[in-house]
């Protein structure tokens, strides 16, 4: 097994986690997608001098984690590519941050330090919301919940035909990367000779699969409109939960529950 035969396991890995049953997989995918822009948008407004304040904010994927049965550690390690490119931002903020905003055992630390955190923290959160939101909700269901919203079908139809296609395109990676490989036995990687003829290739033979694919969806009665996967009404159950979810994140966002806590356990 190739890198892209691993990469497109790992993406129907993705598919088989949104198949599952739990109370979070149940909920309605439109609940789902609000309560996940809530937090995102309530997680990157705490101001970058606010670390205590945010900190707090990482119970709300802890408790999906365990409510859906997703390991927190399988969220980590499909996010092992775009994690350290978050972790990035900020990096040089204490190099132009440097005075002192407090002092932890005798150590001074500077302003850039604590911001640099914050927006780790700030990236690492709405990373592991929007993964529980692709990982307990197919992704028809997903694109049906965007039309019951009134986003705009174009937009819909391209990013479920872009997911969809991320899978044809591995697929045509790994086939054509094995070819390459049977070519030049005992090399490692493709040769940066080869680099321009295997992308032009590579655009080839996906403009030809793409044009197979689009033949098929006009055999099938497409005509500018998809059919997203049905999804039920939305239940009392996930009003509740959106409305729960939301006074939540106000009470996180406006009452420093960090320092509450703290100001209780010191007394």
């Amino acid at each position: 097994m190739n890198k892209m035969e691993k990469a497109l396991h790992e993406l129907s890995e993705m598919d088989d986690l949104a198949a599952l049953s739990s109370p979070i997989h149940r909920l309605h995918p439109a609940a789902k997608l609000i309560t996940t822009i809530l937090y995102i948008v309530v997680t990157v407004s705490f101001d970058k001098y606010d670390l205590g304040g945010l900190f707090p904010m990482l119970l709300w994927p802890v408790l999906l984690f365990q409510l859906s049965g997703i390991p927190v550690r399988t969220c980590f390690y499909k996010l092992r590519i775009v994690l350290p490119l978050v972790m990035a931002v900020g990096l040089f903020n204490p190099f132009f941050d440097r005075a002192a905003m407090l002092t932890l055992g005798g150590v001074a630390v500077s302003g850039g330090v604590v911001s640099m955190l914050t927006l780790m923290l700030k990236g690492v959160f709405c990373l592991m919301a929007s993964f529980l939101l692709m990982a307990t909700t197919p992704i028809d269901s997903l694109c049906a919940a965007l039309r019951r919203l009134h986003v705009p079908g174009t937009l819909v139809t391209l990013l479920l035909l872009t997911y969809r296609y991320v899978g044809v395109m591995t697929e045509e990676l790994a086939v054509m990367t094995d070819a390459y490989h049977l070519r030049a036995p005992g090399q490692k990687g493709i040769h940066v000779s080869a680099w321009g003829s295997f992308l032009g290739q590579l655009l080839l033979r996906s403009m030809d699969r793409a044009q197979e694919l689009y033949g098929s969806m006009l055999l099938r009665g497409y005509h500018d409109h998809f059919h997203y996967a049905p999804i039920r009404a939305f239940a009392a159950r996930d009003g509740i939960f959106t409305i729960a979810c939301a006074l939540c994140f106000a009470l996180l966002r406006f009452v420093n529950v960090g320092q509450l806590l703290g100001g209780l356990v010191m007394r």
